[in-house]
């Protein structure tokens, strides 16, 4: 009998060890460190609403008021909803998208503000809302109305719970607009009492976009009003202001379940949208599905820490770093070009919104080692872009040239992709886009091709000091792609190209200084200003920006000591309080301005003048103080995944300096221990040993069991899987011979 009490015992103490471990597994849902909501206050300018990894639907809530906070929508200090829209920028500052805005009302509230142009909206309460890959959640406190949101690639996804009432209505507004953007022409037309189908085409950013829909209805509805620029009329309807409102009566509890289908090309498109992707109203499925899809992307990097805080963010910046490109093919591969005709992507999915300027830097690095298909794609999307206009992308969106920011950045992309062996596109192509793009008259590569810089103007974004400098580091990697094609004369063209930095390049104030036409240097010029020759940035900010050599530029200053003591005031020479930052100078410590993106790299250059425990603490500090698990918690726009790159790479312990090099600069690992599974089957283990906020300086380092006693590893080591061993100190170690790749040298 005692021997059968303790036999119970310990079954029950089985099944509840099973239990706990069931909760456990429950609980490392990686999805569930992602805070879709770190960006959406301060100047981060993200959306906390529901999409799918690089999908084409971001289906979250507007505000509905304009305004630089408000450039994705939603803005976290805000208290009214004004709908949901189904297309959004994430951390630009760009003022475009918000298609087709869905809010559901009753008769419980009927108040109108001129702020959001007298649309319907209700309050609401961060208390009562929810967030999460591929989910959205909201009370309208108002109405009493709960909103919910999904999305699959094409199509979003809308749940409504409803009080009882008489007067339950669903608005659609294709002439709501915010910030930049304005509808031409839009179309509604009511096939049935649960189907609408249309279009809404408008200029902003993107000077012609179309968004093609189908949306179909789980209940339907008892009658509408149709509006066409406040008036009403009948379906079908054209015209630059259209709406439609939904009439319904709902009981206590009743759900209605909106979906939307789109495409860029056809009505046809946008049908198929739904067939494909949404072909049933079970909203809980298809949130399973997003949230699914999310995991199998998030569990591409498993890490350990200690700190949870830490892990939210490690993989909320993971989850952002996969919010663009986006999609902009249909499931029969139309897609509006970039030539304002209807194109077909044959054998690969269309992609847009590259934001290149930014994300050339660090996000299109990580994508080559966590999703190397999808780059195939994103590479041909930009040469379809070049048989479509004749140049590669600048800043494209939604099928149109934004020409945004400088250099041909689609350059270092391709280049970098053809060095790592991402295959299925085409090579002589991309070679011929590459050079095109180069030798194009526009954007003052005329000038620059003539006199070897930019050269000053008088324009308010004369930007020619980094014109210069960025053209200058995408010719050396077209260098790179014709030596390896046999190119000779063309090597030598752009290799001598690449130099052009020295041309600007002032010895008497040891900064990269605007030079005008004549070749005489621009006068009066201070460092710290924020003058109209650097882009967002100041010549402290644009002066590391010869990531392809960095001896020359060390060089060039007098030696490794003078540019130590360079970069040093880098980083101490902090702004006075008189002087005044623009609004793109955030995260910053001394003159390095972590909230805008020519920084990046620059606390990794230590690793080029053997000190490389300068590098150690920086990026430490830079990852302790610049981002946070909280709404404010980006210290500057996130602007399409390069802040999150950045975040991810500084974790793991490495960082693409030059981005087109196929090298990583070690930093400080962040991880205790990280697991990277790769496509190519193989995993890639890095672990930091006595890793603490304390020990932030690497001692020893292995690779595969064998001691290295460089301060970087290469694309091939990390593709081919093994283990990095970091050993963590709490004092520098500079004992070590501390050796790095040439930043000039590819490695492939």
């Amino acid at each position: 009998m005692k021997k059968f009490g303790l036999l119970t015992l310990f079954f029950a103490m089985f099944l509840l060890q099973c239990k706990e471990s069931a909760d456990v597994s429950s609980q490392v849902k990686l999805t569930s460190f992602v805070n879709p909501f770190i960006g959406t206050d301060g100047p981060g300018n993200t959306y906390p609403g529901a999409t799918v990894p690089f999908g084409m639907v971001q289906l979250s809530p507007d505000i509905g008021i304009s305004g630089w906070d408000r450039i994705a929508g939603y803005f976290y200090q805000d208290s009214i909803i004004t709908g949901f829209s189904h297309m959004h920028l994430s951390g630009t500052g760009a003022g475009d998208l918000y298609d087709i805005l869905v809010m559901p009302t009753n008769s419980r509230f009927s108040e109108r503000i001129e702020a959001n142009h007298f649309k319907p909206f209700s309050s609401f309460s961060h208390e009562k809302e929810a967030a999460s890959p591929g989910y959205y959640m909201v009370d309208l406190l108002d109405y009493d109305i709960k909103a919910e949101l999904t999305t699959t690639e094409r199509t979003g996804v809308h749940r409504y719970t409803f009080p009882k009432d008489d007067s339950t209505q669903i608005h659609i507004d294709l002439g709501y607009s915010l910030n930049w953007d304005s509808p031409t022409e839009t179309h509604f037309n009511v096939v049935d009492d649960t189907t609408i189908e249309g279009y809404r085409k408008s200029t902003g950013w993107a000077k012609d976009q179309r968004v093609y829909f189908v949306i179909k209805l789980s209940k339907p509805f008892k009658s509408y009003q149709l509006f066409k620029n406040d008036s009403l009329t009948k379906s079908p309807v054209t015209g630059k202001n259209t709406k439609i409102i939904l009439d319904y009566a709902t009981e206590e509890g009743d759900q209605i379940i909106l979906k939307t289908g789109l495409s860029t090309a056809t009505i046809e498109g946008a049908y198929k949208s739904l067939e494909e992707e949404a072909p049933h109203f079970d909203f809980d499925d298809i949130r399973n599905q997003a949230e699914d899809k999310w995991e199998i992307q998030l569990n591409k990097i498993n890490i350990s820490m200690a700190d949870d805080t830490k892990k939210h963010i490690f993989y909320t910046m993971l989850y952002q770093s996969m919010l663009a490109p986006t999609l902009l093919s249909d499931y029969n591969g139309d897609y509006k070009g970039a030539n304002d005709s209807i194109m077909n992507a044959q054998g690969f999915d269309r992609y847009d919104t590259f934001s290149l300027w930014d994300t050339y830097r660090a996000a299109h690095p990580l994508y080559t080692i966590m999703h190397p298909n999808r780059v195939s794609d994103m590479v041909n999307s930009m040469l379809a872009h070049y048989k479509e206009t004749g140049l590669l992308p600048v800043w494209p969106m939604q099928g149109n040239e934004t020409n945004m920011m400088i250099g041909y950045h689609a350059v270092p992309v391709i280049v970098d992709a053809y060095f790592k062996g991402i295959a299925n596109f085409d090579v002589d192509l991309a070679y011929q886009a590459c050079v095109a793009s180069a030798t194009d008259a526009s954007r003052q590569i005329d000038e620059y091709m003539a006199l070897g810089y930019v050269p000053a103007g008088d324009d308010e974004d004369d930007w020619s000091v980094s014109k210069t400098l960025e053209y200058a580091y995408d010719d050396w990697c077209i260098a790179q792609f014709a030596k390896a094609l046999d190119k000779t004369d063309d090597y030598n063209t752009f290799i001598k190209r690449s130099e052009n930095w020295k041309n600007v390049y002032d010895t008497q104030t040891t900064f990269m200084r605007p030079k005008l036409k004549d070749g005489t240097f621009v006068e009066d010029f201070v460092p710290k200003d924020y003058s109209p020759y650097f882009c967002e940035s100041n010549a402290w900010q644009y002066f590391w920006s010869v990531q392809h050599n960095i001896e020359g530029l060390t060089d060039r200053v007098g030696g490794k000591e003078v540019f130590e003591k360079k970069l040093d005031s880098m980083f101490t020479l902090n702004p006075l309080p008189e002087d005044v930052l623009p609004i793109f100078s955030t995260g910053m410590i001394g003159q390095y301005a972590h909230g805008n993106e020519p920084s990046h790299h620059v606390a990794y250059l230590y690793n080029y003048i053997e000190k490389p425990w300068k590098t150690q603490k920086l990026v430490r500090e830079i990852l302790e103080t610049q981002y946070q698990n909280e709404p404010s918690g980006h210290c500057g726009n996130e602007d399409c995944g390069q802040m999150s790159s950045w975040y991810v790479f500084s974790a793991l312990g490495f960082y693409p300096m030059n981005p087109a090099q196929g090298v990583y600069a070690f930093g400080s690992p962040l991880v205790d221990s990280a697991t990277v599974n790769l496509e190519n089957g193989k995993t890639f283990t890095v672990k930091a040993l006595n890793n603490n906020k304390d020990n932030i300086y690497i001692q020893t380092i292995s690779l595969n069991g064998e001691n290295i006693d460089r301060n970087h590893i290469t694309h091939k080591e990390i593709m081919a899987g093994g283990e990095l061993v970091f050993n963590m100190g709490n004092t520098p170690n500079k004992t070590t011979k501390n050796t790095i790749a040439p930043s000039s040298e590819l490695y492939n």
